[in-house]
This record gives C-alpha cells, sequence and structure tokens, in this order.
C-alpha cells in the first residue's frame, strides 16, 4: 500500500502532441542554402562575367565561344538535367530554391509582424488591412527601413558577378577604383529601387502572373509529375476549415490541384492541415505529396509513374553525362592564353611588309611570354621586343617588319610563343616578296 500511495504522489503531466514541422524547416534551410550559394558562386570564381572584356569567367578561367567543349558542354548538361528535375519534382524549384519567392516569403513574413496578420499584399487586389493596435508610424517606418536595407544588400549580390570581391568592396567602402565604372552607382541604385518595389508590393504576384521561367517549367510537368494530392475519402473532415488554403501564399486551394495551376510545390499547405489535424487529435495531414498517374478511383499509381520517368530519363541522362564529359574535357585541355597573327593595314610603298601578333592572356593572373620568329634570317625582320609580360587578362599587339629587301619569292616563316609555365603556341605566316 505504501509504495501505491507513493506513486500517487508523482506529478504526471501530460504534453500535448506537436505538429511535424520538418518539412517547413527543411525547405527554410534549402533556401538559405541556395542564398549562400548564389554569393559563392562567384567569390570562389567558380563563375562570372567579365564586363571589361566581355567573356565569361569559370574556375577564374575567361570563356570565349571558341571553347567549344566547355560552352557547349556545361549548357548540354545543365539543360539536361534540369528538364529531368521539372518531370519529377514539377515546379518544386520555386517553392524551395527561387530567390524571388525566399523574398517574398520573407516581406510577408515581417508585414504579418509589424503591421498585423490580415496585413498582406493581396493577389487579387484587395485592400491592405492593417491592425489597429499596429497602425503605428514607428511600425511602418521600422517596416520600410528593413525592405530598404534588405534591397541594398540583394541589389549587391548582381555585383559579384561582374567584379571581384575586392573591387566590390572598394565600391562599398567608396574608395577611387579605375577599374570600376563610373555609372555603377546609378546602376546600383536602380537595382535597389527594383528591389525595394520588388519587397514591398510586387512580391508573389510576379511568381503567380508574370515569372516565365515558372512556364517553361510547366512546358516538362505531367499529370504523373510530383504535387499536392487531398485525401478525397475523408473530405468530409474538413469542412468548414480552410486553414490549407489561408497557409497558401500563392493564393490556390490545395485540394484542387491541377496539372497546370500556380502551385509551387512548397508543401506550407500540408503543414498547415497536419498542425490543424494534430491540433484535433483526429490523425495525419489531408494533403500530402504524391507522384503518379491517378487513375480510376482516385488511386496513384506509381509504377507507371516510375515506368513514365524511366522511358524519359535515359536519354536526358546519357546526353547529360555526355555534356558533362565534354565540359570537363574542355577544362582539361583548356588553353590560357591565345595567338594570333595578320597583317597590318599601313603599306610601305605599294607592299604590305608590317604584321601584328596579337597575344591575349585569358588567365586572371600575371603570365611572361617569350616570341621568336623561325624561318628568317636574323637580319630580314625587326621584333621590338622578344619578351612580354602581362599583369592579368588583356591582349597584346606587336609590331613584326620585315625588311623590303627581300629576295623576290615566298617566305614562309613561323611566329612562336611560349610562356613562362609552358603553354606554346605558333602561327605560320606565308610571306610574297616582289624584290622590288
Amino acid at each position: 500500500m505504501s509504495g501505491n500511495n507513493s506513486l500517487q504522489d508523482i506529478p504526471v503531466r501530460t504534453e500535448p502532441a506537436r505538429p511535424d514541422r520538418r518539412l517547413h524547416w527543411w525547405r527554410r534551410a534549402l533556401q538559405l542554402m541556395t542564398i549562400l550559394l548564389i554569393l559563392m558562386i562567384p567569390i570562389s570564381g567558380l563563375f562570372r562575367i567579365d564586363p571589361v572584356d566581355g567573356a565569361f569567367v569559370v574556375l577564374d578561367r575567361q570563356i570565349w565561344f571558341s571553347d567549344f567543349y566547355i560552352v557547349v558542354g556545361l549548357w548540354l548538361a545543365v539543360s539536361c538535367l534540369l528538364v529531368i528535375t521539372y518531370s519529377l519534382v514539377g515546379t518544386a524549384f520555386c517553392g524551395w530554391v527561387c530567390p524571388q519567392n525566399t523574398m517574398a516569403e520573407w516581406a510577408n513574413l515581417m508585414t504579418s509582424k509589424w503591421l498585423g496578420k490580415r496585413a498582406e499584399v493581396s493577389l487579387d487586389g484587395t485592400a491592405m488591412r492593417v491592425s489597429r493596435g499596429k497602425n503605428k508610424i514607428l511600425n511602418w517606418l521600422l517596416l520600410g527601413l528593413m525592405f530598404t536595407v534588405v534591397s541594398m544588400l540583394a541589389a549587391l549580390i548582381p555585383l559579384f558577378y561582374f567584379y571581384s570581391p575586392d573591387i566590390v568592396w572598394s565600391f562599398v567602402s567608396f574608395r577611387d577604383d579605375d577599374r570600376l565604372a563610373p555609372s555603377l552607382y546609378w546602376i546600383y541604385t536602380i537595382f535597389v529601387l527594383i528591389m525595394f518595389l520588388n519587397v514591398a508590393f510586387i512580391r508573389h504576384f510576379w511568381c503567380r502572373f508574370m515569372c516565365i521561367y515558372r512556364v517553361w517549367q510547366h512546358s516538362f510537368k505531367t499529370r504523373e509529375t510530383l504535387r499536392i494530392v487531398h485525401d478525397q475519402s475523408r473530405a468530409d473532415e474538413c469542412e468548414r476549415c480552410n486553414f490549407c488554403e489561408t497557409a497558401c501564399f500563392v493564393g490556390i486551394d490545395p485540394r484542387q490541384t491541377a496539372t497546370f495551376d500556380s502551385c509551387i510545390n512548397c508543401g506550407e499547405c500540408i503543414n498547415a492541415c497536419n498542425q490543424v489535424r494534430v491540433g484535433r487529435k483526429t490523425g495525419t495531414s489531408l494533403l500530402s505529396f504524391e507522384a503518379g498517374d491517378q487513375g480510376v478511383g482516385g488511386r496513384i499509381r506509381a509504377g507507371k509513374n516510375v515506368g513514365s520517368i524511366l522511358r524519359r530519363a535515359p536519354w536526358a541522362l546519357l546526353l547529360a553525362g555526355f555534356g558533362l564529359g565534354m565540359f570537363v574535357w574542355g577544362i582539361i585541355h583548356y588553353q590560357p592564353h591565345h595567338l594570333s597573327v595578320y597583317r597590318a593595314e599601313t603599306l610601305q610603298g605599294d607592299r604590305l611588309v608590317d604584321y601584328r601578333i596579337n597575344i591575349a592572356n585569358k588567365l586572371y593572373r600575371p603570365a611572361h611570354f617569350t616570341i621568336t620568329i623561325e624561318g628568317l634570317p636574323q637580319g630580314a625582320y625587326r621584333l621590338p621586343v622578344t619578351t612580354l609580360d602581362m599583369s592579368s587578362t588583356g591582349r597584346e599587339d606587336l609590331s613584326l617588319h620585315l625588311d623590303e629587301a627581300l629576295p623576290k619569292g615566298l617566305h614562309p616563316f613561323l611566329v612562336r610563343v611560349k610562356s613562362a609555365t609552358g603553354w606554346q603556341d605558333s602561327f605560320r605566316i606565308h610571306h610574297f616578296s616582289s624584290g622590288e
């Protein structure tokens, strides 16, 4: 008896069931990693654009259109992988990765926090309903300040795709730098205004009605693609709820999705339904992600979906692998410098005896070159220098003057250029002398 009395004295506390929100936090983590990746791609030198030379930069190398294997291989691999992704998960890119959606969601969250839960930018043009208790000047100023700061930071990101981090730092710290375009501050101001209008007014209106990329994704979406599905067998349990529709920030009813709709597969409606169901202790969410063909009776025939994907994927995967192989081959056999020789337009009397030796450095580091002429006697030509130093990317022209007293006939010779790193190239010229 004494033992039973001791057990009765132990306090018992019942913990309410908590809804599973792992889907929500996984999405948030992926959105954050996407923003960090967008920043790290140009900062690490993986990819950016050189506005001075008008070239793409991959792995700190200038990529010209003549670098065929790199250009075509990368484009082929990326496009095929994207097609496979769209076919499998549909518009999940918009809900889980797209920076526009991330910024719009953040703007909605901040607006709700400072102006009330119903103070939202409606997609159908309904006026914003600000909470009376939060309709204060201070709240409006704080919200506007946050939008401005985020817009200024977001407008800096494109700069990293055109300038190296040290140049961007010169821009931010207002230091004089000859590498900065004079009009860059005006361009940046326009970017800030665009970002501010986006987070303050446009938000998901762009996602639903204006995004061309979304239309591109829909081109590969079928009834077998990943989508939100409502359990119709328990439809009576949804009566007078609509919480999933309220939680949808693109303004659709998640219980009635179709092949072509505005759903971005974010999964927030699943979280919302799960939250209600757990609170009422009535089971799990009535909404879920499904992939497969919906046959008679609303059953999902996943086997058919897998077969369809396997029929489409081999060709796309094969092309993606082929493109990746081309890209790797191009990187391995990449030519860091370029040599070309052409006739100058300077006439000596009525004869052309001058040539231009053009040397290009495609790497963003110093390069040292040695120039030699093979096939002509030492006194038959004049070259201003036999070595050339370049501090970074760019082109240099050297003038090669041939002796006018060369004997009549054809004089083949070779212009050879070697770099200190072992690269070399040559250009063969056939010069005809009239001997006059």
